[in-house]
């Protein structure tokens, strides 16, 4: 289903502001660093927390591999599929309950709220690794420890920036404000999914063990070193694929092809062939190229519940092809 109002937007034709276009970013609150802090530091001290009390125990229990396993994949696509493919690119149109379970599961990964996700990402495609761009690693000056900086910044030293806290909405995602469902999913963000994507893993653990040691292991686990291993596998595409890796087709950026990244990624890792044809549906272009997103959406496909998949043609692939 096309998101309400706005059908022909296409989020591949925005045009910075003149003030975007800017190597100094955003400024930025103590608030807003305080609290990207706690979001970014928090799943590490647990992530450590939970291999240390599963070492002093031998064992990571059956449950407890299953809720971190299991909500590793449905969040990780949350972002990809849904925050990603579907939201931002437009990549393919589905049934409201589908479009809401996505939004769902990448709101419970921890990256903000989809409007906002959005906006930003939008934002990195109009600028991608030109002055303005919310997290490219290419704007610094060369040298070893700039290297180091360019890396950090990229991976996540952009989020305590203003980049998140003043996107232009109505410039990068006028679409997605008015969709009454995305709109519901950006307001109720830091004060409902924020707290259950830590709650939800406690409370099934919980649930299934009904002990309180149980519960901890669900909350450590299923919440924070789940949080953790998704955070940086999509922060991983905007440091280590712009750096490191192939370049396949021809882009206006340093876009690269990582495989490793793309194996922790459900596919994000193919960049460069995304920025390439940023409103493919499938990032994996080659058979070879593991793509998990992208199966998961060819299924949806086939099950009638994904159409206008947008693939790019072998024409259009040829065309830009450096490789």
């Amino acid at each position: 289903m096309e998101s309400r109002g706005l059908a022909d937007f296409d989020p591949l034709t925005v045009n910075p502001s003149f003030d975007e276009k800017t190597l100094q970013p955003p400024g930025s609150s103590w608030l807003h660093v305080a609290t990207t802090l706690v979001g970014v530091v928090g799943p590490i001290l647990g992530l450590i927390a939970a291999m240390a009390w599963s070492i002093s125990r031998g064992y990571l229990d059956l449950t407890q591999f299953m809720i971190f396993f299991v909500g590793i994949n449905l969040t990780g696509m949350g972002i990809t599929i849904g925050y990603h493919r579907l939201l931002t690119h437009r990549s393919f149109e589905t049934i409201p309950a589908v479009r809401a379970f996505w939004t769902a599961m990448g709101a419970l990964a921890v990256q903000e709220s989809p409007i906002k996700w959005v906006a930003a990402h939008r934002k990195h495609h109009a600028l991608s690794d030109r002055p303005g761009d919310p997290h490219s690693p290419s704007l610094h000056e060369p040298g070893f420890f700039n290297s180091l900086s360019a890396f950090w910044y990229s991976h996540m030293g952009w989020l305590f920036t203003g980049h998140l806290l003043t996107p232009d909405y109505e410039r990068y995602a006028p679409d997605l404000l008015r969709d009454p469902l995305i709109v519901w999913f950006h307001k109720t963000w830091l004060f409902l999914w924020f707290p259950l994507a830590y709650l939800l893993p406690t409370v099934i653990a919980w649930l299934i063990t009904g002990t309180a040691e149980g519960a901890l292991l669900g909350f450590l686990w299923g919440g924070c070193a789940r949080v953790f291993v998704v955070q940086h596998a999509a922060f991983t595409t905007n440091s280590i694929c712009h750096l490191f890796g192939s370049r396949d087709y021809q882009s206006h950026d340093d876009s690269r092809n990582n495989y490793l990244c793309a194996l922790f990624s459900s596919g994000e890792g193919f960049h460069n062939s995304h920025h390439a044809f940023p409103s493919s549906a499938r990032h994996g272009l080659e058979w070879w190229q593991f793509d998990t997103s992208w199966y998961v959406i060819w299924m949806m496909q086939k099950l009638g519940l994904a159409w206008n998949v947008k693939l790019p043609t072998a024409a259009q692939k040829a065309q830009k092809r450096l490789r």
